[in-house]
């Protein structure tokens, strides 16, 4: 018999400073079967086998090729978090202003780049999470990174990414990158970043009997 599952993201991460707080995505809720099924269905069916591996490093080359300005000067960074889950980040020095929800106009044409890419390797699952600094109460902070999140969820989605393949939520200040005692601490804690999963088809043998 046939399973239709996403993978999803449940091993912790390590940041990349010394000292910061390790992060994890398991705290969402399970897909149910009817929300499994929908995602494979609009996305054309999932991938199965070494094609996952293959299709999820293609990607992974074609944003580092049209992101290479960006990531060499700091304000986009992309790495695998495990065998096949990309990480994108999205630096607070670029794309939202102090304090503000609203992506920045000159950051529109490297969203766009960023959109493009999601929409040719549709058969992926996106993950869109928001984060902040510590400055202000942490219901404020909670409330600033749902609202970043949705913001980049909402120009994906405008800019062709499938809705059924969109997700969004904020993390407040509780998964810093760095400590918050300095501005750059604070300046890396302060981002948006895409978890990007491989929509999977698995096929399983019936048990015995």
């Amino acid at each position: 018999m046939k399973r239709l599952t996403i993978i999803t993201l449940i091993a912790a991460f390590a940041a990349v400073t010394t000292g910061c707080a390790t992060d994890e995505y398991g705290n969402r809720q399970p897909m149910t079967d009817a929300q499994k099924g929908a995602i494979i269905g609009a996305v054309g069916g999932g991938l199965a086998g070494a094609a996952v591996g293959s299709y999820m490093d293609s990607q992974k080359q074609d944003l580092e090729k049209v992101l290479a300005s960006e990531v060499q000067a700091g304000a986009i960074e992309i790495r695998k978090l495990d065998q096949h889950n990309l990480l994108i980040t999205m630096t607070s020095q670029t794309s939202f202003d102090f304090d503000s929800t609203a992506i920045k106009p000159g950051f529109y044409t490297t969203m766009d780049k960023i959109a493009n890419v999601l929409v040719r390797y549709g058969k992926t699952h996106l993950t869109v999470v928001g984060h902040t600094d510590n400055v202000g109460t942490n219901q404020y902070n909670q409330t600033l990174s749902e609202h970043r999140a949705q913001a980049v969820n909402d120009y994906l989605r405008n800019k062709g990414v499938l809705l059924q393949r969109l997700e969004s939520l904020g993390r407040g200040e509780t998964a810093p990158r760095a400590a918050n005692a300095t501005e750059e601490g604070r300046r890396l804690n302060r981002r948006v970043e895409i978890v990007v999963e491989p929509i999977v088809t698995e096929t399983q043998n019936p048990a015995p009997g």
